[in-house]
């Protein structure tokens, strides 16, 4: 089988170009991005000077995945205020950036909670901008913290579940430091268990129809040093067949407070093959993700995504804008479904880990009482 195998010695780290960061220039402050939509061919990076320029970046997932979205909202906020601009239009904007994602707007008003209390008490906007930024630092922190706790429980998990190591893995789509503050969040389990030698193969899903296990994942993977192999999402099924998946291992968009789970359109289809053939379905995901305001999955708004990106084939190098500067693979014209997400129901999810431990079985109540955990700790919620 021609793959990639894990590399001896020393790991390769991954890229110093962080996904995401702030700077103060002689005039102004900007946001910089990692363009995703340029990987794996070159790293480009984004500079935002305000926050009409980052809801374009979201859109055209340049920036993206919901921890990392949760970052930028809270950081849009922050130089809306910072240059000037209307605090409230901004984070509106922001917010509706993305629908599925509920990570953006708890960071939208998060910042924009800080900036409007601040603002409130010293009757300064300039110091409510402080505040705001000072509420995106914070959230980008703990996202780091978070994303280092889910690897630890994560890890803990799968080898409770598999004692003996030689973790065979299955991941969708791409959840790695893209997509967080930190190292990730399902990829973080994997990359934990890599580094502890517990990690046999990570089976990486090229996961259309924007190839982000392809380009963002294996290139991930092969930063780390990790022995991988990419498939096309409808090989998948001859893996379980096979025998040769321990376990799957995803994020989540959005979970609704009975534990559906909204992930990359192709989730659901694996958590039906993991329990067809007894295989550990496991969702990794910060507390932030889980929404108590959303009842189930039926209330879950699914964003639909561009036909042209199903109709074309779209070179990493160019930006994702829907405007068809593909290469065509259906005849002109083709009608294309195109959802960025499905809906898994609780029961097909064995276990949900967070920074605050591992929910299993997936509950309401169980749900519940973790999302007030952190409330009661003082988060913003």
């Amino acid at each position: 089988m021609a793959d990639q195998h894990a590399q001896s010695g020393e790991d390769k780290r991954p890229s110093e170009t962080p996904a995401i960061r702030w700077e103060e220039l002689p005039e102004g402050p900007v946001l910089v991005l990692l363009d995703q939509t340029r990987l794996p061919a070159e790293e480009v990076e984004l500079v935002c000077t305000d926050a009409s320029a980052l809801v374009e970046a979201i859109g055209s997932l340049a920036v993206r995945g919901a921890p990392l979205l949760g970052i930028a909202g809270a950081y849009g906020v922050a130089l809306a205020a910072a240059r000037g601009f209307d605090v409230e239009d901004a984070a509106n904007a922001l917010a509706g950036a993305r629908p599925t994602a509920v990570n953006l707007s708890v960071g939208v008003r998060r910042a924009k909670a800080a900036y409007e209390e601040e603002t409130a008490k010293s009757g300064d906007p300039a110091q409510g901008a402080r505040a705001a930024l000072a509420a995106a630092r914070q959230l980008h922190r703990e996202d780091a913290e978070a994303s280092a706790r889910m690897a630890e429980h994560g890890l803990a998990l799968l080898d409770e579940l598999l004692p003996g190591g030689g973790h065979r893995v299955l991941t969708h789509c791409n959840t790695g430091s893209l997509v967080s503050g930190g190292e990730g969040t399902a990829f973080a389990v994997a990359l934990a268990g890599h580094r502890a030698g517990r990690l046999r193969r990570l089976w990486v899903d090229e996961t259309r129809p924007l190839l982000q296990g392809a380009r963002l994942t294996a290139y991930e993977a092969a930063r780390n040093g990790m022995a991988y192999t990419l498939l096309t999402d409808n090989a998948a099924g001859s893996l379980f067949a096979a025998g040769e998946v321990d376990a799957v291992l995803i994020g989540a968009d959005r979970i609704a407070a009975d534990g559906s789970v909204a992930n990359k359109v192709g989730s659901y289809p694996l958590a039906v093959l993991a329990r067809y053939h007894h295989v550990p379905f496991i969702v990794v995901a910060p507390v932030t993700t889980v929404d108590l305001e959303t009842p189930d999955g039926a209330s879950i708004e699914v964003e639909q995504r561009p036909g042209v990106e199903v109709t074309e084939v779209m070179a990493s190098q160019a930006p994702v804008t829907g405007a068809g500067t593909g290469t065509p693979v259906a005849p002109l014209g083709t009608q294309a479904y195109n959802p960025a997400f499905d809906v898994t129901p609780p029961e097909l999810v064995t276990a949900i880990v967070t920074e605050e431990g591992v929910v299993s079985p997936v509950t309401a109540d169980a749900l519940a009482g973790l999302r007030g955990k952190v409330a009661g700790a003082g988060e913003v919620v």
